[in-house]
């Protein structure tokens, strides 16, 4: 046993000796100089495009390599002393002389006869097994001219056997993997895994937000345990999610190539490298490798109130539906960003009044401490006189892309304070019910203004007596979607009645079916088979729809089958229609329906024939290869031939996720005494009321009332005008994407994607008792622009691709009732017309001096209007209806 623990000992010591005197990194000769070639290249375009024609320059120079001084115990651990000389700056593609912005300028022009001094000041490293252990520069340097050499450090940092690590260079921490083949070895850096700081946002929905991938390669060639040459490349491609076509890449490329071998200077004796390197210089300093931020100024930016005054005559009210309203709009979130809290006061205390919407629209938008500052010293919810400054900086507040506690904060405060006017009231508490949910999103539930918000809305509604009370509360849970809130809304839904009841059950309708736990689906069963009280059709058939959205049992289809037939004429119908709706859309419980339906007693002729006008339908917008987006429409009539609800929804669809764009429910009730009509079942005691309710991007709006009680009924019947009523006027902030990359060559990169909305939804109902005729109509006018910006900024130049799309449209849905028969004759309609469709791209290099050059590139098309098709029932129907219209309009009587 002892003469093999001998033997291993000296197993071990042969092989220790063996090993010593070499390195497990690269390794210098002593006394030698090392000339290299070196480039950096950044290019900017479309994701496809080849680099050809690309926006970019090229920075390319002499590296001359030395060793300092080797560790005497440690041949792994060695100082490089590292000279860039003779530097270069071009463009990157060959371009004619009049396109140039190089043109006439020599580098010291370019870069500055400061920076460039610093520039080719030489750096020290030490590396110890292949690692940069330390970087050596002068700290009084820009951080601009670090960040190049830090680039070019960190091609130094190399492992020679293969195998995964955590690796510090300009990147950040980041996970590396390293290939080793003979004398190439190849290097795949983890973007997306390294730790640096980092800045920037996204938006809060995916199908409105930017995906990004980044890929980074390094390909070493050695030669006697040296390189020989290095090629290091770096891609970042972004796509807009809802347009893939719409998308940018920017790539860096570095290329280090050995030269010549030439005779250098002795290494210095020394112990420690920190105190070799003080002997070099007493001025030098070790420094992070990761690189420094760098914050370029604009000298010639116009202020705040000078870009105002730029854009201003777009953002007049009746110019809300042009993509040049969207456009300038996004232009002033953009300065907004940048300014003051002062600079923004100074504009919105002194523009007019037609004005100041819109300028609110994008203060709010724009959600920056100081734009959040400004905006809440400038209101004043005390005064009524403003509100609708208030409200529209309350939606804004809703639709905000990335809202912060802060915000949420702030409005929670403003809630428990004076408030003028109750509609502001009630629309506060509706936004916070949003923001709760964009904050729960990004996994911001446990933030203290989250809960303090949570736990307001959620004592404030079990203390609530007064039924406007409750309703508004519910409002704010049906935005803000929290668990813990289902039991709640099932309480409300199935004990209370009309509008209390109805939101409650729409708020559940809301939820990932996930949520929908048995006991959610016990109560909306309990509501729809009404098992312990009699219930309105609009909650009935709300909590059908919950329960044939939610997985169904076999059980549960087979009993909502069973009852169709029974109900009330026009609720059957409704549910008849529902029901084909699933099958022929393909929705999820469609397979459940039609096991079913194989049973004779749940599928016959004298259950499915019962007559009615009341429908439901879903069809598709648009079927793309990035998204789709479908409508729905449902109306529900009365058994006396008034609407009772007409829903239409429209939802936007990618691969991982959805979007409810857009809802607009018209609803009436308690209008039977006016035709002398029965009431149908569970609806004798109703108000007379007629009223409009919205989401839009995912958020509930605060319902508008057309008339409410049967005075004020008969007042707005006779002075009605027919003109529309608005819901939601104003400009909104889609997509907001916003990041910065830092890039391994030294430069700093970033992406900048916008998308704003001018919208102006309206809606109106016409009853004429004369010709018993009831007409609803929802317009919707909208103009979108995106615009994106994709930028390199070496602090001497910029470079970039900007690609904007801008649409116009308007989206008509129209219902006309006749009910002076039975069955009565129904006509839904949706139409959109012409659409303008406009896209560019504009590729850009720009000198500080204010040469530049760009390439622009755009199309222009007009998207056809047309009518979308509903079922055959409905284009039946719609002949006898104009057909009646223009009998009865050529008669004196």
């Amino acid at each position: 046993m002892i003469l093999l623990t001998v033997l291993f000992l000296c197993i071990i010591s042969t092989y220790s000796a063996s090993v010593k005197g070499h390195t497990t990194g690269p390794s210098l000769s002593n006394d030698k100089i090392y000339a290299f070639s070196y480039t950096a290249e950044v290019y900017v375009d479309r994701a496809k495009a080849s680099l050809k024609k690309s926006a970019g320059y090229r920075i390319s120079s002499d590296v001359d390599v030395n060793l300092l001084w080797r560790n005497p115990d440690n041949d792994d651990d060695q100082l490089v002393k590292v000279t860039i000389k003779n530097v270069q700056v071009e463009n990157v593609n060959e371009r004619p002389a009049a396109k140039n912005i190089f043109k006439g300028k020599n580098t010291e022009k370019i870069i500055g006869k400061e920076y460039l001094a610093a520039l080719q000041r030489p750096m020290v490293l030490e590396l110890a097994r292949g690692k940069v252990q330390n970087f050596y520069s002068y700290q009084n340097e820009h951080a601009f001219t670090q960040n190049l050499k830090r680039g070019l450090a960190s091609l130094f940092q190399l492992q020679l056997h293969s195998g995964t690590s955590r690796e510090v260079d300009i990147s950040g921490k980041c996970n590396t993997t390293y290939q080793v083949r003979q004398d190439q070895v190849t290097k795949i850096k983890a973007l997306d895994s390294c730790e640096i700081e980092k800045t920037g946002f996204t938006s809060h929905n995916k199908i409105l937000d930017v995906s990004t991938k980044a890929t980074s390669a390094t390909i070493y060639v050695l030669e006697d345990s040296f390189f020989k040459s290095i090629k290091a490349e770096e891609n970042y491609v972004f796509f807009l999610n809802s347009r893939r076509k719409t998308n940018a890449k920017i790539v860096s490329k570095q290329r280090l190539e050995l030269k010549s071998v030439q005779g250098g200077p002795g290494l210095i004796a020394g112990k420690h490298a920190a105190g070799v390197v003080k002997t070099l210089d007493s001025n030098y300093v070790s420094m992070p490798l990761v690189a420094e931020t760098v914050k370029s100024e604009c000298k010639k930016c116009p202020s705040l109130s000078e870009h105002w005054q730029s854009i201003k005559e777009y953002m007049h009210p009746e110019k809300l539906s042009k993509a040049e309203a969207a456009r300038s709009f996004l232009s002033f979130i953009q300065n907004i960003r940048k300014a003051t809290k002062e600079e923004i006061l100074q504009i919105i205390k002194s523009e007019k009044k037609e004005l100041l919407p819109q300028i609110v629209d994008a203060i709010t938008s724009a959600q920056t401490p100081e734009s959040l500052e400004a905006i809440l010293e400038f209101l004043d919810f005390k005064d009524a006189s403003t509100s609708i400054l208030q409200e529209r900086f309350l939606y804004a507040c809703g639709f905000a892309s990335h809202p912060s506690e802060m915000l949420l904060k702030s409005l929670t405060s403003k809630f428990k304070g004076d408030i003028a006017n109750e509609e502001i009231r009630e629309t506060l508490v509706i936004v916070m019910g949003a923001l709760i949910r964009k904050l729960c999103d990004r996994e911001g539930c446990k933030l203290p203004a989250v809960l303090e918000a949570k736990k307001l809305i959620l004592n404030r509604l079990e203390k609530a007596k007064k039924g406007d009370n409750v309703k508004m509360y519910l409002l704010a849970l049906k935005n803000a979607l929290l668990p813990e809130a289902i039991p709640l809304l099932l309480k409300y839904a199935e004990s209370e009645e009309g509008h209390i009841s109805n939101t409650a059950a729409t708020a559940i309708q809301r939820y990932d079916p996930s949520f929908l736990t048995n006991e959610v689906k016990k109560t909306m069963n309990r509501i729809y088979h009404q098992n312990r009280k009699v219930h309105e059709k609009t909650v009935r058939t709300t909590a059908a729809a919950v329960i044939l959205n939610s997985n169904p049992t076999y059980m549960e289809v087979k009993n909502i089958l069973l009852s169709i037939g029974e109900l009330p004429l026009e609720m059957n119908k409704y549910m008849l229609s529902m029901i084909q709706d699933i099958l022929q859309f393909e929705m999820p419980s469609s397979k459940t329906i039609r096991r079913v339906l194989k049973d004779m007693r749940s599928h016959n002729y004298e259950r499915f024939s019962k007559p009615g006008s009341s429908s439901a339908y879903s069809g598709y917008i648009t079927r793309g290869p990035d998204i789709s987006s479908t409508y729905s429409l449902d109306i529900l009539y009365s058994g006396s031939g008034i609407l009772r609800r007409s829903n239409l929804n429209i939802h936007i669809f990618d691969r991982n996720t959805q979007l409810h764009a857009g809802q607009v429910v018209i609803e009436a009730q308690g209008l039977e005494t006016i035709i002398a009509a029965t009431p149908d079942e569970g609806e004798e005691n109703l108000d007379s009321f007629a009223g409009m309710s919205a989401i839009l991007f995912d958020v509930q709006l605060r319902p508008v009332t057309f008339f409410q009680g049967y005075g004020d009924l008969m007042s707005k019947m006779l002075s009605a005008t027919g003109d529309p009523i608005n819901v939601v006027k104003g400009l909104l902030l889609l997509t907001d994407y916003s990041q910065e990359f830092q890039l391994q060559s030294g430069p700093r990169a970033s992406a900048d994607f916008q998308g704003g909305l001018a919208i102006d939804i309206s809606g109106g109902m016409e009853f004429s008792l004369w010709y018993r005729e009831s007409k609803t109509n929802v317009k919707n006018r909208v103009a979108m622009f995106i615009s994106g910006n994709t930028e390199v900024d070496s602090f001497f130049i910029k470079t970039g691709m900007e690609t904007t799309l801008e649409v116009e449209t308007t989206l008509d849905f129209i219902s006309t009732v006749q009910f002076s028969q039975y069955p009565f004759l129904v006509c839904m309609q949706m139409d959109r017309v012409e659409s303008p469709f406009r896209h560019s791209v504009t590729k850009y290099e720009s000198l500080p001096s204010g040469r530049r050059y760009t390439a622009r590139k755009g199309t222009a098309e007009p998207l056809a209007g047309c009518e979308y098709p509903l079922h055959q029932e409905n284009s039946n129907m719609c002949r006898k209806v104009f057909s009646t219209a223009s009998d009865s309009s050529s008669s004196w009587f």
